[in-house]
């Protein structure tokens, strides 16, 4: 089966099985439908298979009942399934490509460029919103927050719903919800967690963020309370290694850094300064490289920067 079933059938079910878009790889898929109408949802994970947080709190999600919703949930788990079982970092093993930079995707491209243009084509426009979770891959440590398209007012209200403090409005291309944006569809990639670490107090805040967007999109009455903390809207400046060598940050996350600032340098084995990374930015750490080695192109570290009201 290369795509999903019907999405609509106006029954109540539950259906579980695996379709195969791309190159004999059989992603899981879950289908709940409410016998009372609503939106639907489309909810992926393990875009970054080795991004466990996520995975599971989308197996967790995958249990809910019909009864329990209006509308219907539209759940992929496991989109990078060969990266999940090998313990990749970010990228599909089939071709060596980061799936979340692949957006729109070719039908005639690599396996993750040809997976990007099917999810695209064939499921973004049946859907009426989109979660892509994720979840700090093994070589990144981050403060959690949430991405959405920049410009997009819907997008950044179902952002706030979920309920992670710090909102990330993204521009460039290549990127999930960057694709579905542009199809007029509200969409948010959240991140939690970091280093391939997963634990009930993680895929909790995962979970019970979703059921806050589905109570933001009429789908649930009722959903866990998020903190009172204030909502706080940044861009995210993110420098890449000039050279390869060894990685040593000089700021921690939820640290303050100003404009010239040593972020961290980058040395070879010798102990010999190959390149001194400075921030152009003022801002807070959101996000770093917690691995020692780094290859040149890589991302090092991700400061925040809040958008003047």
């Amino acid at each position: 089966m290369d795509n999903l079933p019907a999405l609509h059938t106006r029954k109540a079910r539950v259906e579980f099985g695996h379709v195969t878009p791309i190159d004999e790889t059989a992603i899981p898929f879950a289908i709940i439908e409410s016998a009372e109408p609503g939106p639907t949802l489309l909810i992926t994970a393990g875009v970054h298979g080795s991004e466990f947080c996520s995975v599971e709190a989308a197996v967790r999600i995958m249990q809910i009942k019909p009864e329990e919703i209006k509308g219907t949930l539209v759940i992929l788990p496991i989109l990078n399934v060969q990266g999940f079982h090998k313990r990749n970092i970010y990228i599909m093993p089939q071709d060596g490509k980061n799936l979340n930079r692949m957006f729109p995707g070719n039908p005639e491209g690599s396996t993750s460029e040809r997976l990007a243009s099917w999810l695209v084509t064939r499921v973004y426009p049946q859907v009426d919103a989109y979660l892509d979770m994720h979840g700090g891959d093994l070589d990144e440590g981050l403060e959690p927050f949430t991405i959405f398209p920049a410009g997009s007012e819907k997008s950044q209200a179902m952002a706030a719903a979920f309920g992670i403090p710090v909102l990330v409005a993204a521009g460039g291309a290549g990127y999930t919800v960057d694709a579905s944006g542009k199809l007029g569809i509200p969409s948010i990639l959240p991140e939690v967690s970091g280093n391939g670490l997963w634990g009930e107090a993680t895929v909790t805040q995962l979970t019970d963020g979703v059921r806050r967007v589905m109570q933001h999109l009429g789908m649930v009455a009722d959903a866990p309370k998020k903190t009172a903390e204030a909502t706080k809207v940044v861009t995210m400046w993110v420098p890449t290694a000039p050279v390869t060598g060894l990685w040593y940050p000089r700021k921690d996350l939820t640290e303050t850094v100003g404009v010239g600032e040593l972020l961290g340098e980058i040395k070879n084995v010798f102990g010999e300064v190959l390149a001194r990374i400075q921030s152009e930015k003022v801002g807070f750490v959101l996000y770093r490289l917690t691995s020692l080695a780094v290859n040149q192109g890589e991302a090092l570290i991700g400061v925040g920067t809040p958008v003047s009201a």
